[in-house]
């Protein structure tokens, strides 16, 4: 196992300073800073499985394709998959030192850590672009309805005298992220049954985008009713923060409303009898 451990540290050590450095440095990966921490705490807080059981066969083979799935992201210059290939490798020790029940009592943590994972900004740019239009649409929408002269010219709000850039940042990508995150830990913590856990995610994901064209509703009407100084600068990402909150308490909210539909459905389960 020391050994294991050792080659391990060798091979993957790389993936795993540039994955901590991106956590670091790169405001889309900023989420895994808690969530790195947070996947460990559950992992020493779960402990090991009483029905563990060595599957020495299986996780070599595991370890095996990791390996290679390393050697090849180093090729291509992908970081990526070399990150995706250390928690392949980190589940093929777990399998190979305790079986793969361990890796289900693990589940939780396991999920965080492949979430921090960075996506490739190829696909990053994708998703981006379509939300930002999203949020456009939404937030002019919005302008209109309060009586905002607005002209929406595909990611671009125009205002009497300003214009407002939806751009990538403002896309809702990096909340969105960060809220399906929160969303798979209050499911996993809060709730018991996998449908639950999934409508949960499901909501999650129309909660982040209607927030952020919220967002940008409310820095177009400040702009337009109150300072052009407001969209920029401090109290831009300061409104940006507080709306993450907001969303934040509606995931809890249905967190909170699912759990109780849980606790009626299993109240009215028939109770099994004992025969007389």
């Amino acid at each position: 196992m020391i050994i294991g451990g050792l080659a391990f540290l060798w091979l993957f050590q790389e993936s795993f300073t540039t994955l901590v450095r991106d956590w670091w440095n790169d405001p889309e990966a900023g989420h895994g800073l808690l969530l790195g921490p947070l996947a460990g705490y559950l992992i020493w807080k779960s402990g090991l499985a009483d029905e563990r059981k060595p599957q020495p066969a299986l996780g070599l083979t595991i370890l095996v394709a990791a390996v290679l799935l390393r050697l090849a992201s180093a090729l291509a210059a992908e970081l990526f998959t070399m990150r995706l290939s250390l928690l392949g490798a980190g589940v093929g020790l777990i399998v190979w030192a305790w079986g793969a029940r361990q890796v289900w009592r693990w589940w939780l943590p396991l999920t965080l850590l492949a979430l921090s994972i960075p996506l490739p900004a190829v696909v990053l740019s994708t998703l981006a672009f379509p939300l930002q239009l999203k949020a456009s649409q939404m937030g002019a929408a919005l302008l209109e309805w309060r009586d905002v002269p607005v002209l929406l010219q595909g990611n671009i709000i125009r205002l009497p005298g300003q214009s407002l850039f939806v751009t990538e940042a403002c896309s809702g990508l990096r909340s969105l992220t960060a809220l399906v995150a929160l969303g798979v830990l209050m499911g996993g913590l809060w709730l018991k049954h996998p449908a639950s856990r999934l409508v949960l995610l499901a909501v999650t994901i129309p909660i982040a985008m209607v927030v952020n064209g919220c967002r940008v509703f409310l820095t177009g009407f400040l702009v337009f009713l109150v300072d052009p100084a407001l969209g920029e600068g401090f109290m831009h990402y300061t409104e940006g923060w507080g709306l993450f909150v907001v969303a934040l308490g509606f995931v809890g909210a249905v967190t909170w409303g699912l759990s109780a539909v849980e606790g009626v459905v299993a109240s009215r389960r028939p109770t099994p009898t004992g025969l007389d």
